[in-house]
């Protein structure tokens, strides 16, 4: 049964650091690309960070780059994204999502989602 399970999650403040991981199971993990997306409240969900299969070629929405870094461990099968400076306006609800291959940008071009985890960043 594919599986994927975020932790991480939970409370900063501003300029804080978290890491986030997304633990797979049930698929062949080195054959696929692992996105992170998060939802704000009353916001649509948006795709933050992606790392491709086989080359780990990396991918970040432009509100990120430089303070969010996403990796990948295969013999773990597990992605990671490492936050700093994290900022209020990151809060929300971090999913991790699969999908064969390469990196897409919309939520619907990834079939398995995680259950989310959530990302305060408050004083």
């Amino acid at each position: 049964q594919l599986q994927l399970v975020e932790s991480g999650g939970g409370l900063v403040q501003p300029g804080g650091s978290l890491r986030l991981s997304c633990a797979a199971s049930g698929f062949a993990f080195d054959y696929y690309a692992i996105g992170w997306f998060r939802q704000a409240p009353g916001k649509e969900r948006e795709g933050v960070s992606c790392i491709s299969s086989t080359r780990g070629i990396t991918y970040y929405v432009d509100s990120v780059k430089g303070r969010f870094t996403i990796s990948r461990d295969n013999a773990k099968n597990t992605v990671y994204l490492q936050m700093n400076s994290l900022k209020p306006e990151d809060t929300g609800v971090y999913y991790c999502a699969s999908r064969i291959s390469v990196c897409k940008q919309f939520q619907w071009d990834y079939a398995n989602w995680g259950q989310g985890a959530q990302v305060t960043v408050s004083s």
